[in-house]
């Protein structure tokens, strides 16, 4: 018989050798793969460990450097009305401080000083010492403002003798006053006449549109000399007639005052009167100008 002699579960001597030698072939191949696993992995984690340091080294002295130029960041000179979202930023300006910047600029009104900047801005006064040391305005803008200065200065050491009276300035006096034009003039005068003249300064407040800084600069060069002279009245006893005569009273307060008072036999403090509905508490100052208690 020709036919190869098959070996147990059929396999021929052929087929015996082929596994063989595949076997063989498998196991050196596993070997190989297993050293080389073995060896490779540390040079990759060498190497990767290796890059993560120089990574961060370049990080940590790429933030030392940028550290270094703020440290040395020079600030030159700049104009406070054309600061810019991003010149606040750098400035360490915060985002409302800039708005409100932008606002009044779109207003088309001018910084002008470095108190006015703080006051629109509301930056902080660390701010200011930081940072208002590099404004610069313009020439004419400086100029006017020492000249403002001056004549602030020489208005305001003035004698009471070398002032003006309140109740005879004219409307030419009154313009020559900071923060007093057209409108606020006549508004003072207008009111006068309506007092009968002034009682006091303090009626100064019930001027519209005239702020507590205009007042304080009227008083640099006019005072009242000539006060108008009032008959104190007793507000226990006075009727609803007589109370209309005078400032600060229209028929309908007047009358709920008398009423008032009557409920209660009488007050013992201006303050009482507060408790009266819509009563102009603010203005007890003024009303105690034609008015008192008696006991």
């Amino acid at each position: 018989m020709n036919a190869q002699r098959k070996f147990r579960f059929g396999f021929t001597r052929g087929d015996r050798n082929g596994i063989f030698i595949f076997c063989v072939i498998l196991i050196i191949g596993i070997t190989i793969n297993y050293f080389s696993l073995k060896t490779i992995p540390k040079q990759e984690m060498s190497s990767t460990a290796s890059l993560a340091e120089d990574s961060l080294r370049q990080l940590i002295d790429s933030l030392k450097y940028q550290q270094s130029l703020d440290n040395q960041r020079v600030i030159y000179p700049f104009n406070p009305n054309f600061i810019t979202d991003y010149k606040g930023y750098t400035l360490e300006m915060t985002t409302a401080e800039i708005d409100k910047l932008l606002e009044f600029r779109a207003k088309d009104q001018w910084i002008n000083s470095k108190a006015q900047f703080q006051k629109v801005t509301k930056v902080s006064d660390e701010w200011m010492t930081t940072y208002s040391q590099y404004f610069k305005f313009p020439d004419w803008v400086i100029a006017a403002e020492r000249s403002k200065a001056n004549d602030k200065k020489s208005r305001s050491q003035l004698s009471f003798a070398e002032k003006k009276d309140l109740n005879s300035v004219t409307k030419e006096d009154l313009i020559q006053v900071s923060g007093i034009g057209e409108t606020l003039s006549t508004r003072i005068l207008r009111y006068r006449q309506k007092l009968g003249g002034f009682v006091d300064l303090i009626q100064l407040k019930d001027v519209y549109g005239l702020s507590a800084e205009t007042i304080e600069n009227l008083k640099e060069s006019i005072a009242l000399k000539s006060p108008v002279e009032v008959e104190l009245k007793d507000i226990n006893s006075i009727t609803v007639v007589e109370l209309t005569e005078l400032p600060y009273f229209d028929y309908e307060l007047a009358r709920e005052v008398v009423n008032f008072i009557k409920l209660r036999q009488g007050i013992r403090s201006f303050e009482e009167l507060s408790k009266i509905n819509d009563f102009p508490a603010y203005k007890l100052d003024r009303i105690q100008l034609y008015l008192e208690i008696k006991e």
